[in-house]
């Protein structure tokens, strides 16, 4: 396995070089550090243009926390270290998809076992790392929800309304792009405002310009470009 290609993020700039220095000393062999960010729009930044596998991410920054950078990027398969000197946000960090949790200051012991997770979690496939639970955010709250219970998503503006399988509906503050990417294979999007959840589709009605109706009888449509790769999956 090529050297795991990292982005070290804390406003306290000690804390990144004591960090650094305990994976330069222990760990130079699996982990390259191609950059440091002091905040969120910083780190925002160079993830974007550097692409990194793996983020260590303290929560409490100036210009906002970890959980607002985690808002920010596609997460997609980069696997994210929290390392804080709290113990409050642990069920929160996993909430977001975590591979760990550490507390500050760093037991390199901890620091040790935590590479391997990242490990481990770098070498699963795409389908063994697609995930049974994404974390969405609305106004109110982040809601962990069963990707096998999401029907449908359907675009509103800069916001995405996800359609569940009890009936239940959830606008959250995401453009429905964030989770084109996100949500893996099952997912297809058959409309520049619709993206469904291949499992619950029904039916793919031809007449009427082409539409799919969705278990709970919702219609969807189909736009033209899309129309062939739809019934192409749905023959498999």
């Amino acid at each position: 396995m090529n050297k795991i290609k990292t982005i070290l993020i804390d406003d306290m700039p000690l804390a990144i070089e004591s960090l650094k220095a305990d994976l330069l000393e222990y760990h130079n062999n699996e982990i390259e550090i191609v950059a440091a960010a002091g905040g969120v729009m910083e780190a925002a930044k160079v993830i974007k243009k550097l692409r990194p596998e793996l983020l260590f991410l303290d929560i409490h920054m100036g210009d906002g926390d970890g959980f607002d950078l985690l808002e920010i990027i596609e997460q997609g398969n980069i696997a994210v270290v929290f390392t804080t000197a709290s113990k409050d946000f642990a069920i929160q960090a996993f909430q977001f998809s975590a591979v760990d949790y550490l507390l500050k200051p760093i037991d390199p012991e901890l620091l040790k076992q935590s590479i391997s997770k990242v490990k481990a979690f770098l070498n699963k496939s795409e389908d063994e790392r697609s995930l049974d639970y994404i974390s969405i955010s609305t106004h109110d709250e982040i809601r962990r929800i069963n990707v096998n219970d999401i029907l449908r998503l359907e675009a509103m503006g800069n916001y995405t309304q996800f359609f569940l399988d009890d009936g239940s509906k959830i606008l959250v503050t995401k453009t429905l792009k964030d989770y084109d990417e996100a949500l893996g294979a099952d997912f297809i999007r058959v409309h520049q405002s619709h993206l469904v959840n291949l499992k619950h589709i029904k039916a793919y009605i031809k007449t009427e310009g082409g539409y799919i109706e969705m278990k709970d009888e919702s219609h969807v449509p189909v736009s033209v470009r899309k129309k062939p790769m739809v019934m192409q999956l749905l023959l498999k």
